[in-house]
């Protein structure tokens, strides 16, 4: 048998399966998917087996053997490598960058050699014992069995040589394996008397100098139920070693036992039961549930103003999905939504729920990821990577505010997770659900067929080319027909006009006075972390840079560090100008840090929680904010946009947005429906219970469309507005879009490389017939852009040019563009310059 192996070796020139034979031993636990380690260029390397065959293509004789199986089970199932080679084709990365993504961070083994002394040279006198042996010789033969060669290299640092020289002359055996990084988590638990009549009797006839054993062993007949090694010392306040010594004398026993690493241990969820759902929910809830009963793969667009209720019709259209004994995975866009989310999903749902995100460790992912493998677990809530959950029959993805850029991940494979949530449904006939009060352009322009049938073929959004496009479910009613929050807009223009001059309106002030009266809550949004934007001399013009990328440091106040958010450079605030020497140096703009120091000056004795970033790097910090909030110990929660989606606090009455412009002047064509779409969200958290919700917005444009359209909750006519900008300068959903970025240390290169790669990949659409231009029918065509300077022209000190493809129809731009790098490639594969390729990117900088 013969195993097609794709090797950890994230290279173009590697990017390929390599035969193995499988060796008469491991036939039959050798599948695909399978983790395997293998002989490679001189080393044992992880691989994974993405096919099986009766023959190679070359001579067997000459192929290497698999050199371990590293699961009896494969972590990941053909579906799932199938998946792999899909995301590699359409995101243009490594197939082992696909794969990789796919498990958890504990099963990305590494090779791990060991060395012993060989049985030949055992024979010899002299490697007995004796004044010839070497320090290292005497140190691995007194270790009495497999000595780890990185324990040799650390001990013995200058007899590198001799040792490698011991090797070749077969003195010594070198083994290697591939190790993971984690293992399964076990504990030694302490058992009871399997002879309680024989532990007695030894109870009676302990010496007075053993009560501590006798203490040991009266307890374990007392409470004749298994307890862990460190739970038994603590409760007695003894040792580990008086606990053995009563297990050496088989009275009672010690075993390593295997155990969860739960995130979520000792706590309690409240268990909830299915609401009755409202006319609008209902009707939602059928149209999902009848794909669900016909196991039919379709997209469906619920399209749900903010407290619409379409949590609850998550839950229960899982609900219809487990009793078919299917698996439901939910994913939401930010880590400070999981735990509100897990609360209800736990609640609904008990253990049988698994939450997989960035912010749990390394080892608790593990242990919920072979929770889903195993079985036990029948629904994955989490980021975008939950998308991989590896369940057998998915009957169900549910993808939670839709719209948001964080399900497209930035760094290689660079997947968006509604792409591959519709492509893995596919699989599996599984219903998506895209879910959003402010679904994306191209979600909602493929779901309510605005477009011809040739554009809505060239969206980016895979869901609609499934099944004939998304099915458009709209919920435009709150719950309880409760009134959607006014919306006020500030111009701040008119404040400074009035000698206003903070960063707080008038009518902002005196609205959060109000709520501080009333004992309600407030939310206020800023989207931007720091206290400063950037740090300026009023001298001479001096602008802090930062000195690796050109992007100016932004000041935070606490540390008084500036700092870069893009490579994380930080260095101390200057006290004086460094170019001039003028004391005149002055913080501009206003970031999160800075909003909440002035909050406690305008309104003593406020009770402010800021969450951003910096505030909430620790493993639980979302949690305990939220939660603290939700407790009403604050009145204020301040924060980024993670305080924007999907938040749901009863006693929140004022939202207030502190600079609705930050994201609207950005040089990407998103940035108006970034701005649209934030406005709407965080307006969404005001006024969503009992209580009345006010908003107030603060602007500089209030007479720009997506800030009008936000006011009056207007989704359409944003749409209408924005539809036409894109339409006229065709950008998505009128086309598909890659931005190639090339990087260098040199710019002379760069530059060099950037305008070959452009005239080549012209040269082959010309010679492919297609056309370099949209005409009247715009039915098919390519245009490449560029290459020019990036927005961010230089980060981590490399000079930074990009390329944009526009084209639509049945065009194979990715196969130009690969085509293209591959012909400005040297005789290794490699090209020039690092390249790196964005498919239907959220960012553009």
């Amino acid at each position: 048998m013969i195993a097609k192996v794709i090797v950890d070796v994230p290279s173009r020139a590697t990017d390929r399966p390599f035969d193995y034979t499988i060796p008469a031993g491991l036939i039959g636990w050798v599948e695909i998917g399978s983790r395997v380690g293998v002989p490679f260029g001189g080393r044992v390397l992880q691989g994974f087996v993405i096919g099986l065959a009766d023959y190679a293509d070359v001579d067997v004789s000459k192929l290497k053997p698999i050199a371990e199986l590293l699961d009896h089970v494969p972590p990941l199932s053909p579906d799932l490598v199938e998946l792999a080679q899909w995301i590699s084709e359409k995101y243009f990365c490594a197939l082992t960058t696909a794969l990789q993504v796919m498990i958890p961070a504990a099963l990305k083994g590494k090779a791990d050699s060991v060395v012993t002394i060989s049985e030949e040279e055992q024979e010899y006198s002299w490697l007995h014992a004796g004044e010839g042996d070497a320090p290292w010789l005497a140190f691995i033969r007194a270790g009495g069995g497999p000595v780890r060669m990185a324990a040799l290299q650390e001990r013995f640092p200058d007899d590198a040589a001799a040792i490698k020289q011991a090797i070749k002359l077969g003195i010594l055996t070198e083994q290697v394996s591939i190790k993971d990084r984690l293992s399964v988590r076990k504990v030694l638990t302490v058992y009871p008397p399997d002879n309680e009549a024989l532990a007695q009797e030894a109870l009676a006839n302990y010496s007075a100098r053993a009560a501590k054993q006798q203490e040991v062993l009266r307890y374990m007949l007392e409470n004749p139920e298994p307890i862990t090694m460190s739970a038994l010392v603590e409760t007695l306040s003894t040792t580990s070693g008086t606990i053995r010594a009563v297990a050496d004398k088989g009275l009672i026993t010690l075993r390593e036992v295997e155990t969860q690493r739960d995130p979520y241990a000792g706590r309690n969820f409240k268990r909830t039961e299915p609401l009755p759902l409202t006319e609008g929910q209902q009707a939602v809830y059928e149209e999902i549930a009848e794909a669900l009963d016909a196991e039919a793969s379709r997209v469906f667009l619920l399209h749900g103003v903010t407290g619409s209720g379409k949590t609850e019709v998550y839950l229960q259209t899982i609900e219809r999905c487990l009793q078919y004994e299917r698996q439901a995975i939910v994913l939401v866009p930010e880590i400070a939504l999981t735990p509100q989310m897990v609360e209800r999903f736990k609640g609904r749902f008990g253990d049988s729920v698994a939450v997989l995100h960035s912010r749990l460790s390394n080892g608790e992912r593990y242990d919920e990821w072979r929770k889903i493998r195993e079985g036990r677990a029948q629904v994955a809530v989490g980021a975008r990577s939950a998308v991989f959950a590896p369940f057998q029959r998915v009957g169900l993805i549910i993808i939670d505010e839709e719209h948001e850029s964080s399900y497209k991940q930035e760094e290689s494979p660079k997947y968006h997770a509604r792409d591959v949530a519709v492509r893995r449904a596919r699989q599996h006939g599984a219903a998506v659900v895209l879910g959003s009060a402010t679904p994306s352009l191209e979600s909602f322009a493929a779901a309510s067929r605005i477009l011809t049938a040739t554009s809505a073929s060239s969206t980016s959004d895979d869901s609609a080319k499934s099944s004939g496009g998304a099915a458009l479910l709209p919920m435009p009613h709150r719950v309880g027909n409760r009134p959607m929050p006014k919306v006020h807009l500030i111009d701040m223009r008119d404040e400074l006009k009035a000698g206003n001059r903070s960063m707080f309106s008038r009518q902002l002030h005196e609205a959060l006075l109000d709520r501080l009266e009333k004992g309600e809550q407030s939310v206020l949004l800023l989207n931007r972390r720091g206290y400063s934007t950037f740090v300026m001399c009023r001298s001479c013009g001096y602008t802090a840079q930062c000195p690796h990328c050109d992007i100016s440091l932004t000041f935070h106040q606490k540390s008084r560090v500036m700092r870069c958010h893009y490579c994380g450079h930080a260095e101390q605030a200057p006290e004086k100008c460094p170019t001039c020497e003028s004391e005149h140096i002055r913080f501009f703009g206003t970031g999160t840090q800075r909003v909440e120091e002035e909050l406690a000056k305008l309104f003593p004795g406020i009770r402010v929680i800021r969450m951003d970033v910096d505030t909430t790097t620790e493993k639980g910090s979302h949690e305990k904010w939220l939660t603290m909030f939700g407790e009403r110990k604050a009145d204020v929660l301040l924060g980024t946009q993670m305080v924007a989606k999907g938040l749901d606090f009863p006693y929140v009455t004022l939202v207030g947005v502190i600079a609705a412009d930050t994201s609207l002047h950005l040089p990407d064509f998103r940035a108006a429906e970034k701005t649209f779409q934030l406005l709407t969200q965080v307006a969404g958290r005001a006024g969503r219970h009992e209580l009345l919700g006010e908003v107030i917005v603060q602007t500089y444009n209030p007479e720009h469309y997506a800030i009008v359209s936000a006011q009056h909750h207007d989704y359409a006519a944003f749409v209408q507005e924005e539809l036409k900008h894109r339409r006229f300068m065709s950008y998505p959903p009128f086309c598909r879009l890659i931005v190639v970025t090339l990087s260098d240390e040199q710019l002379t290169l760069l530059i060099t490389a950037g305008d070959k790669l452009a005239s080549t990949l012209r040269q082959l659409a010309y010679e492919s017939g297609v056309k370099g231009w949209i005409d009247s029918d715009g039915s098919r065509f390519i245009d490449i852009l560029g290459p020019v300077a990036s927005p961010i022209p230089r980060m981590k000190d490399r000079y930074r040019f990009q390329c944009m493809i526009k084209y639509r129809g049945n065009v194979g731009a990715i196969d130009l563009l690969k085509q293209a790098i591959s012909m400005i490639s040297g005789p290794q594969g490699q090209p020039p310059v690092q390249i790196s390729v964005d498919v239907d990117p959220q960012v553009i900088l």
